[in-house]
């Protein structure tokens, strides 16, 4: 019952008196993302959700639109200014997720919602945690989150998903601000940035590689894709 009803209206009300209460700082965040990288003030991107579905997960931009002599964009790495790195640290970059799941797209809780081309290549199994909607923190993201490598994370997923319980989502939320309060394992490189899951299970399939962001700072392709969750 919780699972199927109690979970989707904590999260509305949850999420509604969240924003109500940090209105002030997005406020802040959007004026200093203005000033600082540019504009847009967000990114969206294709993220597969509930049943599969696709939706734009939001968040705040964290590179600038820093140009060459050419008007090329620069590499990733020249482009990341130190407010872009603190944004990503303290997982600021992240709040705006909460429209998402006002909008009803995610869950404050559940599997973190992952691209579109990685679709055929999850086992019957791993597609369990399209089941539910996908979360802005979950259990994987608790236990080890970018240090976990694929199987591991998709095995936590799918142990939440058959698992969901009120006190479990507690659990976890009050786990994600102590871990983000001690950023324990925030802004560590992911042990998955060196192939996407496309790369890692050999099955590539080049039509999946396509641009998936409508942000300028977003990269074409990006291997590492997981590392940008």
């Amino acid at each position: 019952m919780y699972a199927r009803y109690v979970k989707r209206l904590l999260d509305f009300v949850l999420t509604l008196g969240g924003l109500i209460l940090i209105s002030p700082l997005l406020i802040v965040l959007c004026l200093l993302v203005r000033i600082k990288l540019g504009s847009p003030i967000f990114f969206k991107q294709k993220r597969t959700g509930l049943n599969e579905k696709t939706f734009e997960m939001i968040k705040f931009r964290t590179m600038s639109d820093a140009r060459d002599a050419n008007g090329d964009l620069l590499p990733d790495t020249e482009r990341f200014t130190s407010f872009g790195n603190f944004l990503r640290n303290t997982s600021l970059d992240e709040l705006p997720e909460l429209f998402n799941v006002l909008k009803g797209d995610m869950s404050l809780i559940g599997p973190r919602p992952l691209y579109p081309f990685y679709l055929p290549y999850y086992t019957e199994k791993e597609s369990l945690r399209h089941s539910v909607r996908g979360g802005i923190t979950g259990l994987a993201q608790v236990n080890g989150r970018a240090l976990l490598h694929w199987n591991e994370r998709f095995a936590m997923d799918v142990d939440y998903v058959q698992n969901i319980t009120f006190l479990g989502d507690v659990k976890i939320l009050f786990n994600t601000f102590y871990k983000v309060f001690k950023k324990d394992d925030i802004g560590v490189p992911s042990v998955t940035e060196e192939g996407g899951l496309h790369i890692v299970r050999d099955v590539q399939r080049p039509e999946y590689l396509v641009d998936y962001g409508t942000d300028k700072n977003m990269p074409k392709f990006i291997q590492g894709v997981a590392g940008n969750e």
